[in-house]
């Protein structure tokens, strides 16, 4: 199962254990059973710290990471290989006694939850989001007896998919009742479980030289800038990575001839921890004006204080406003091919949207599902040749051009999208269980202030400095109105703001 590579990566992470691991499998004679049977058994051939013990759990095949005389309330329901084979390797050094690397008040909050928590998130291992969530909650099993946590391969238990209509991933039910779906933080399932209390306090910051709103490439980029040159840096943090969490692979990255967004975003969260950069996560801001200093109000009702400020809040997906988006989203209503494809094998799904992202989307989609229909509002399709020429080279795909989508329908989950031809007016409806949005970005700025210039598009209008035309408030990255959104011209952006930062505040 494993090839010479990662054997290699796994004796280095075995080496590190810090205790014996106990791998309790409920395994029987399905196909299923014996992969997860060859999966167990070759990693246990690679340390004599490792042993399979074969017992009954409420699925099977299903394993529990244990220590020898202790209980992880970590499972995993299926081969954690994919994008999930990050959250076995952690799981069992975390299981074995390393540590997990979150900040101490949030481990206290972990540890203080009294209530029982049978936590299960339904995955595919070609998501790029699902680890996150199932690293999130296997810290949090690790770290308190009370809560349990099980990673389930959706393509290894799909009746439980279908009979919970599950049409996107991951899907977290806490004590078999829905609890989340997409990316969420572990800062965010704390604060849901209502114990963030201290975490949400960002009191007794004192007054930073630079402020920096966002974690994506670009306020990661000017954070680093910043703290390297020596004055007090903080940052305000939703989600650390930003949409480039949604990007699965990344070819135009200078130096890096791949790479994926998750990991990517990791590799620079990592960077920006290597300096003294005050990161402030599961934070919003909702209003900045400037005063005596520049003041910036977050959603919990705090004020932080800064002599500069860098806004760089990027970009979110678009919504096509059509009657069935909102209410059928995670029901057939998807944005993420990678994440959700899998999901919808042998059925048919339209993908909306005619650029590089759509017709990417489509290919993908493709070779997992019965049939897709592009469907584009122009007259042709916007995406590269090279794109376009391998579109059409697939047979299950279909291309309906100068359409305008009306409506996606259905009721518990999509089962129709009906859209007009834009030269005859007609009306046609398509039978799909699917629907992939990916019509372009809109920036996130509707919270900020009028005094703050945007142009038509809501983006934030910057000098070549990277300065609104409030002296001391910065801008960087996608919600700007840079002329092209790409990872390496937001990090480019963010470095200019920063450093025009730095020279605003030193001839103050």
């Amino acid at each position: 199962m494993f090839d010479k590579q990662t054997i290699e990566q796994l004796n280095q992470y075995l080496a590190l254990l810090e205790s014996d691991i106990v791998f309790k499998a409920s395994l029987d004679e399905s196909e299923s059973s014996k992969k997860v049977r060859t999966f167990l058994e070759e990693v246990v051939a690679l340390s004599p710290r490792l042993t399979l013990v074969e017992t009954k759990l409420v699925r099977t095949p299903s394993f529990e990471i244990q220590q020898p005389q202790g209980d992880s309330g970590v499972c995993f329901a299926g081969i954690p290989m994919g994008h999930e084979f990050s959250s076995f390797i952690l799981a069992l050094l975390q299981v074995s006694g390393r540590p997990p690397k979150i900040e101490k008040p949030l481990v206290a909050a972990i540890k203080s939850i009294k209530q029982n928590l049978n936590f299960e998130t339904y995955i595919s291992l070609t998501c790029h989001n699902c680890p996150d969530v199932v690293q999130a909650l296997n810290i949090m099993a690790v770290l308190n007896p009370k809560i349990t946590h099980t990673m389930i391969d959706g393509s290894m238990y799909q009746q439980e998919v279908e009979n919970k209509k599950i049409m996107a991933v991951p899907a977290v039910y806490l004590n078999e009742e829905p609890f989340a779906n997409g990316r969420i933080t572990i800062e965010e399932i704390v604060e849901k479980l209502g114990g963030s209390e201290n975490l949400n306090d960002v009191s007794d910051r004192g007054v930073f030289d630079v402020l920096v709103v966002g974690g994506g490439p670009a306020g990661a980029s000017a954070a680093i800038y910043a703290a390297r040159k020596g004055i007090a840096t903080g940052m305000v943090v939703d989600t650390f990575g930003g949409q480039v969490l949604d990007t699965l692979g990344i070819e135009n990255m200078v130096g890096t001839p791949y790479t994926e967004g998750p990991q990517l975003m990791r590799q620079v969260e990592e960077h920006v921890q290597q300096y003294d950069v005050d990161i402030m996560k599961g934070q919003r801001a909702k209003d900045i004006q400037k005063k005596e200093y520049i003041e910036v109000t977050l959603e919990n009702g705090q004020t932080l204080k800064t002599k500069s400020a860098i806004l760089s809040t990027g970009a979110r997906w678009r919504n096509i406003n059509v009657p069935g988006e909102t209410e059928l989203k995670n029901k057939g209503v998807a944005y993420c091919p990678h994440c959700d494809g899998p999901l919808f094998a042998g059925k048919e799904v339209a993908v909306i949207g005619g650029g590089n992202s759509g017709i990417e989307a489509a290919i993908d989609l493709a070779g997992l599902v019965k049939h897709v229909y592009v469907i584009e509002f122009l007259p042709e399709l916007k995406a590269d040749d090279v794109l376009q020429k391998k579109l059409h080279t697939l047979k299950n795909v279909t291309v309906i051009t100068n359409a305008a989508t009306q409506e996606i329908t259905g009721t518990d989950q999509v089962n129709g999208l009906v859209y007009q031809d834009r030269s005859s007016t007609t009306t046609h409806t398509l039978d799909v269980e699917g629907v992939f949005i990916l019509i372009g970005l809109v920036p996130n700025t509707e919270w900020l202030p009028e005094t703050i210039e945007t142009n038509n598009r809501g983006e934030v209008i910057v000098d070549a400095q990277g300065m609104t035309n409030i002296p001391g408030i910065f801008s960087a990255g996608d919600c700007t109105n840079s002329a092209y959104k790409q990872i390496i011209i937001s990090m480019g952006s963010g470095a200019t703001a920063s450093l025009g930062a730095f020279d605003y505040l030193i001839r103050q």
